[in-house]
């Protein structure tokens, strides 16, 4: 297998799903090590830091990539297994930012009321022991969190020309801010343009479910995965696979349009695997889901439709693509 290495350097940051040149070409089956800015572009760094000083709301959640795989065409579906994710700096941040987050006033749903005062929590990380310490700002509090490592955003080009920030969660994966998407994750997702060009980045040391203030112990991340091609099948919306569940996400305003897209793609997934009528995977998604909150910030709102696979007949999605490339990931 070949593996291949990248870090990219600042004039290498990609903004956008869409509209920019590939970093590499790389050919399916091939492993990729890499390294991911936090959303921050690494601007803010200490408790004293504001973000309405210090960052540049056109450089927010930097993207390493796109990688240009051979061979993808629209119609096909990308497979792209995380196999490690691996913290790179011993020090997360966290804030509030004006008029962002699910529990004050914004621009989409507008109040009187004045933005929240604008904190910083810069937490220590211990990465041999894998644990960030709180520190709370108006008392003397302090607690250990385990560190959950995920990946917020992982996208392919939208299709149409279209090109959007990687702020947005959409159709073609982009920032769904799920913890959902954490090392043992198969992510499938549909091809829109001529070699896919997917992105990584926007790691997490930890996120809870939903990303309520807006922002999660955002820190830069070493990230290893396997990128896949099968032919056909594309999701209309991102598919994930863990070892013991079928997940799909779906992001869009209001939240339950959000819920609605990954019940779909649920049911949809139900009738693939199994031959079912839609009224009958309808039925059974209806009976055996459960719905973990992914964020409720972003310019669009993400939702998961999760199921447990033992609670299934055993069954084979995408020709047994992830458990292939999880036998691939021990031989790193």
């Amino acid at each position: 297998m070949d593996i291949v290495e990248f870090t990219p350097t600042p004039d290498q940051y990609v903004w956008t799903f869409g509209g920019a040149e590939p970093a590499l070409e790389v050919a399916p089956g091939t492993a990729l090590q890499l390294w991911t800015e936090d959303a921050f572009a690494g601007r803010v760094t200490s408790r004293t830091d504001k973000p309405s000083q210090v960052l540049n709301p056109k450089e927010l959640n930097p993207q390493t990539g796109p990688f240009y795989v051979t061979g993808a065409e629209p119609g096909d579906t990308l497979a792209i297994h995380i196999v490690s994710l691996e913290p790179a700096r011993d020090w997360a941040a966290s804030t509030t930012i004006p008029l962002f987050g699910a529990l004050t006033g914004t621009d989409r749903t507008a109040g009187l009321q004045s933005p929240l005062t604008e904190l910083t929590w810069i937490y220590e990380v211990d990465r041999a022991a894998a644990l960030a310490t709180f520190v709370a700002h108006e008392t003397d509090f302090t607690m250990t969190l385990p560190l959950a490592p995920m990946l917020g955003t992982v996208g392919v080009a939208p299709a149409l020309r279209e090109v959007r920030t990687t702020l947005v969660p959409d159709y073609f994966g982009g920032n769904m801010d799920t913890p959902e998407l954490r090392a043992g994750t198969t992510v499938y997702l549909g091809v829109n343009v001529e070699g896919a060009l997917f992105s990584v980045g926007d790691g997490h040391y930890r996120q809870g479910e939903g990303e309520t203030c807006g922002t999660a112990l955002e820190g830069a991340m070493n990230v290893r995965l396997i990128v896949d091609l099968i032919k056909g099948g594309a999701p209309a919306w991102p598919r994930f696979e863990h070892d013991d569940a079928l997940l799909t996400v779906g992001s869009a305003r209001p939240l339950e349009d959000a819920w609605r897209c990954s019940q779909v793609e649920m049911v949809r997934w139900l009738q693939e695997l199994y031959h079912l009528g839609q009224l009958d995977a309808y039925q059974l998604c209806s009976q055996l889901c459960r719905s973990p909150l992914a964020n409720v910030v972003d310019v669009n709102y993400s939702a998961v439709t999760k199921i447990d696979k033992g609670l299934l007949p055993a069954a084979t999605a995408y020709h047994g693509t992830h458990a292939r490339l999880r036998q691939l990931a021990q031989t790193l």
